[in-house]
C-alpha cells in the first residue's frame, strides 16, 4: 500500500433510532432511549460485582429456574428469535420485570467485553441499589403491547 491508501478503522456510533429499525417483532416492551442508557450504566456496575450479573441464554434460564430474581434485559435484534422467544413468558410467570433494548452489541460492550450478549439477569446489590430501583420501577411502568 502507498501512503495515501492506508486503511483507517472507524467505529461509528449508531444512533438509537437507527438501531430500533432492526428490532424483532416480539421486542416489546422496548426501553426508551433514556432508560436504555440507565440500563447500560446498571449493567456496567453489576458486572463489577461478582455473581450479580448473569449473562447469556443458558445461564439466565438456569438461574431463573433455580429461583434467582432480578431484572431481565433482552436484546431486541437477536436472530433467530426462536432461541429466546419463550423467555418473556417465563419472566411473566415468575413475576420478573423485563424489557428489550435495541442492540446486543451495546449490551455486551456495556459490560466491557467485545462480545455481544443476548440477555442478562441483574441481581440487586447495595452498591447500585438506587439505580436498580429506578430502572426496575421504569421497566414495570412500560406498557405491554399485544397484537
Amino acid at each position: 500500500m502507498t501512503e495515501d491508501t492506508s486503511v483507517v478503522e472507524t467505529k461509528e456510533k449508531v444512533s438509537y433510532s437507527a438501531r430500533v429499525k432492526f428490532l424483532n417483532k416480539i421486542a416489546k416492551p422496548l426501553a426508551s432511549k433514556s432508560l436504555t442508557k440507565k440500563i447500560y450504566k446498571l449493567v456496567k456496575k453489576a458486572h463489577k460485582e461478582k455473581t450479580y450479573l448473569r449473562v447469556g441464554l443458558k445461564e439466565v434460564q438456569r438461574r431463573i429456574r433455580r429461583g434467582e430474581t432480578g431484572l431481565v434485559i433482552f436484546a431486541g435484534d437477536v436472530t433467530p428469535i426462536d432461541i429466546m422467544s419463550h423467555m418473556p413468558g417465563i419472566c411473566e410467570n415468575k413475576g420478573l420485570p423485563y424489557c428489550y433494548i435495541p442492540s446486543r452489541e451495546d449490551l455486551g460492550s456495556s459490560m466491557g467485553v467485545k462480545r455481544s450478549a443476548v440477555m442478562v439477569l441483574i441481581r440487586k446489590h447495595d452498591n447500585y441499589a438506587d439505580l436498580y430501583d429506578d430502572c426496575s420501577s421504569e421497566i414495570k411502568g412500560l406498557p405491554l403491547d399485544f397484537y
